[in-house]
């Protein structure tokens, strides 16, 4: 909207009248109305500086004053981002509501705001930006990266970018991938089924619908991008929800059916890609877990460390972990890896093992024999807080 004299006589009229607090007020009532929300900004910045005593320009950092009045100053400014940040998002402007809201350290009015916006052609990339790469709602961003963008572009994406995010986020995500490629496998496959058997089978597991046909991959074919099946299945190994869990599991079956050059070499302990997610994803079930124990203590004992590393140590103790044995988690941690040893992270601390195990003493004895003084202080304490 264009400014015209008159609104700058208003304004001068409006200080004659009720002077400099009021004509900031009417002024940012205009801009509100006119959603000229940058120049609003600038507005409240000038009202909180006048609220607590400083002239309206003052553009120091707060440092000078005295620590109640720089709360106020800082409580001010932060409320002021709030306000504007909301009037950006609610206008559809997204990118510049989100700039406001990031030293807020607030993101769930931005995901409520951003789940009331309509996705379309112009706003997506936007959308995406702040849900996902900034962790506003990484489930929902990437749930759009799938959908607009396909398999292969949101694997790409989710291990670039999803992994800098809170496990909790990283599971939604994987969630997300490992349905959206079952669904999009099982479709190919049962149409595949149709069109050579004359009518299309029922809705049915991935293991029901190969079961006896093995003519569904003679001369190597396949029915999904075979590497974009062997990445959804590592990443799902981060997985806790049965649900997903479980079409993953599914997912393992068919690829044991893919001719040998299409079961692509693993990493270990998972190098024998399809066998070793089978298994693995049948422990977290509740399913095979003593197989499964078997074969991944198996791989932590034998696999070289030099080569690499302790990741196969790892896998089991976290494997051992998240089945409920935690008790046995930290005695393959202590036994297990080298005291110089750099692990990746893969399974949790020591420290969090013990907590799950509901005992520090062991904690307590192993730092004593490694000489560390602070784990052991640490032990110390958390066994005498519980």
């Amino acid at each position: 909207m264009t400014t015209t004299t008159t609104d700058f006589d208003r304004l001068t009229e409006q200080l004659q009248q009720t002077g400099v607090d009021g004509m900031l007020e009417s002024l940012a009532e205009q801009l509100v109305a006119e959603r000229r929300f940058h120049e609003l900004f600038e507005v409240r910045k000038m009202q909180v500086r006048r609220r607590i005593g400083l002239s309206a320009l003052y553009s120091d950092a707060g440092d000078d004053l005295e620590p109640s009045r720089r709360d106020q100053l800082e409580a001010g400014l932060l409320e002021a981002c709030r306000e504007v940040g909301l009037g950006l998002l609610a206008a559809g402007r997204i990118r510049e509501g989100w700039m406001y809201f990031r030293p807020i350290g607030d993101k769930k009015p931005v995901r409520e705001a951003l789940a009331r916006i309509e996705v379309d052609d112009e706003n997506l990339d936007e959308i995406v930006e702040v849900a996902l790469h900034e962790g506003v709602d990484v489930a929902r961003g990437y749930g759009l990266v799938l959908e607009h963008y396909g398999t292969c572009n949101a694997i790409t994406t989710y291990e670039s970018v999803v992994p800098h995010h809170p496990r909790a986020d990283q599971q939604a995500a994987g969630a997300l991938l490992v349905k959206h490629l079952h669904h999009e496998l099982s479709a190919s496959v049962m149409a595949d089924i149709g069109r050579q058997e004359g009518q299309t089978p029922a809705a049915a597991s991935l293991e029901t619908l190969v079961s006896d046909r093995d003519w569904l991959f003679t001369e190597h074919s396949y029915h999904v991008d075979t590497t974009h099946l062997a990445s959804t299945v590592r990443i799902a190994r981060l997985l806790d929800d049965p649900e997903p869990l479980r079409l993953a599991l599914d997912l393992t079956h068919y690829g044991r059916h893919l001719s040998k050059q299409f079961q692509y070499q693993g990493d270990e302990p998972f190098a024998d890609i399809y066998p070793s997610h089978a298994m693995y994803f049948q422990a977290l079930l509740g399913e095979n877990v003593d197989q499964a124990v078997d074969y991944f203590r198996q791989k932590a004992e034998q696999v070289d460390q030099q080569e690499f590393g302790t990741i196969a140590i790892e896998v089991y103790v976290d494997l051992l972990h998240r089945i409920g044995r935690s008790a046995d988690a930290v005695q393959a941690f202590m036994t297990m890896i080298p005291s110089d040893a750099r692990v990746r992270g893969i399974a949790p601390s020591l420290f969090e093992l013990c907590k799950a195990a509901g005992s520090y003493d062991q904690l307590r004895d192993f730092c004593r024999q490694r000489e560390d003084l602070l784990g052991f202080a640490t032990a110390l304490v958390c066994r005498e807080e519980g």
